[in-house]
């Protein structure tokens, strides 16, 4: 992987929005971790799923006030983004909108079971970190990319 890599939890409903094409933009808090424009962001699906299921190519990343991000992303059409969106970044210092491109579903997703086998000390991040190149994680994902 050459662009930075990201690991992010996502709720199964919006996980299925970005793998279908309907979601055009994923919202976040902003948490102090820059994402880089043209990324690759890994998607961790919660809920009941708790797999890593695939991936997204990120676009433009835009940061601000949730008001300003919600203006850049929302009103564009066919952005995906609805009324259930925005509480999510409502009342946060600063937001950001991730452009989706290039959606990939894993062959063989890797459940939560089978990382903490591998990792035991794995644990799912609350929104998202940068993946290392010296981590564990970050060589199980190179080969989760080439099947």
């Amino acid at each position: 992987m050459s662009a930075k890599v990201y690991l992010m939890s996502i709720k199964p409903k919006f996980a299925y929005q970005i793998f279908t094409g309907k979601k055009k933009y994923e919202l976040r808090r902003h948490i102090g971790v820059e994402i880089e424009d043209y990324s690759t962001i890994i998607l961790y699906v919660s809920g009941r799923v708790k797999a890593l299921m695939g991936e997204f190519q990120a676009g433009k990343v835009i940061v601000g006030s949730p008001a300003y991000v919600w203006r850049k992303t929302a009103y564009q059409p066919g952005s995906g983004l609805d009324e259930d969106d925005w509480p999510y970044i409502e009342g946060s210092e600063l937001a950001m909108a991730i452009e989706i491109f290039k959606t990939k579903i894993y062959r063989r997703p890797i459940s939560l079971a089978e990382l903490k086998n591998i990792i035991p000390s794995f644990m799912p991040p609350l929104s998202y970190r940068e993946l290392s190149e010296c981590e564990p994680l970050y060589f199980i994902v190179e080969k989760l990319r080439k099947l």
